[in-house]
């Protein structure tokens, strides 16, 4: 969602109601997570995406039926067959598409939530997708308020609770009750879209290959930043598509920012100085904290010289097994672009649980569950 959030926002702040359909489950190879989403305009314009193209005619069609008619509509997609091909998945697995009329007077809080985005503050919007009754209520949840209109104090009150839960984790997902907000039961199904800030990437070492990584990563949705003490190089001219550029010691940059609690399970560090007097302190800070992706670039020779060095510093042989060096996935790249692409192919396999391999050479499902970033 968060990706057609602003077109949206546009769309009703003009004083349209547009259909949107939300990908609020998935089974099996489906090819969108949850939380993927495609709005359907009154001009009959698409924005987004909730298959990769193989349902995005039918779940079309819905979301303009459903404009017409004011009721939103649950649908799950599944593995297409002959006699259902327009509307199945051609790839294999099963999706469940919220599809809802959008505007001002079914979601006024958007302006807000849009605006908590914008501002990097972690929100959540919890909507009812199955219930006899309240289908298409929502709450939107922050850390210390709640707001919306679900009429269930004691509903309210757990869905609050687990939402917190699924933001705090930077995870969407449907979540079911009963049809008053029971624990356990059935009856109620509540879909959380989790808008938490985007991950960070930190990227020290302002070099040629810094300036790719920053590029991909921008790219990819990171919060790109590159540090270098040395200011002659570390200038914002150099790195355009960082959203800053640092210039600071790496180790009492890095060490500032955990202790701020700016850097998390999803952080992404690249070390790219190959000068030991920078990466060795900085990477004795960064082995020690909880982040997603450590890396560092540099020969065998180098990283040998590097694992002497920071056992020296008292690491432990468990924090340098959180060191992927050197950096990236063997793809044979040499250039700086191909550099970044092979470190980025890395924070990816990682992240989903990937083995880097060919598919080609593979069996099995293609998409995967959340590993490690």
């Amino acid at each position: 969602m968060r990706d057609v959030l602003d077109e949206l926002a546009r769309r009703v702040d003009a004083g349209e109601t547009v259909g949107v359909g939300t990908v609020v489950a998935t089974f099996s190879s489906a090819p969108r997570p949850p939380g993927a989403a495609m709005l359907v305009g009154a001009d009959g314009t698409v924005v987004g995406s909730v298959s990769g193209g193989c349902v995005e005619g039918a779940v079309y069609e819905l979301a303009r039926e459903v404009v017409a008619g004011g009721t939103p509509v649950l649908q799950r997609y599944g593995v297409s067959d002959d006699d259902a091909f327009a509307v199945g998945l051609t790839c294999g697995g099963i999706i469940d598409v919220y599809v809802e009329p959008v505007s001002s007077a079914t979601f006024p809080q958007l302006p807000d939530v849009l605006a908590s985005v914008r501002a990097g503050e972690p929100v959540a919007v919890a909507t009812v997708v199955e219930h006899p009754e309240w289908v298409g209520r929502r709450l939107v949840v922050r850390a210390d308020r709640v707001e919306g209109d679900v009429p269930s104090d004691r509903a309210r009150d757990a869905v609050a609770d687990d939402a917190r839960g699924l933001l705090a984790a930077g995870r969407s997902g449907t979540l079911r009750y009963g049809p008053d907000g029971q624990r356990r039961g059935e009856g109620m199904a509540v879909f959380v879209n989790s808008f938490e800030p985007p991950p960070r990437m930190l990227v020290f070492g302002a070099i040629d290959f810094a300036a790719a990584l920053a590029r991909l990563g921008a790219f990819l949705g990171y919060r790109v930043t590159v540090c270098d003490a040395r200011p002659v190089f570390a200038t914002a001219g150099r790195f355009p598509e960082a959203d800053e550029v640092v210039v600071d010691w790496p180790h009492r940059y890095l060490a500032g920012q955990a202790a701020a609690g700016e850097v998390d399970g999803r952080t992404v560090v690249a070390v790219l100085t190959h000068d030991p007097k920078f990466d060795v302190p900085l990477l004795e800070v960064a082995l020690r904290l909880h982040l997603g992706y450590v890396g560092a670039m540099g020969s065998r020779r180098t990283h040998d010289d590097r694992l002497r060095r920071l056992r020296e510093a008292g690491v432990t042989e468990d924090e340098l097994a959180r060191l992927s060096s050197p950096i990236g996935l063997d793809l044979g790249a040499r250039t700086p672009e191909e550099t970044a692409v092979s470190i980025a192919a890395e924070v990816i396999a990682l992240r989903w649980g990937g083995g880097g391999e060919r598919l080609t050479r593979t069996d099995g499902a293609i998409h995967r569950a959340p590993g490690v970033v």
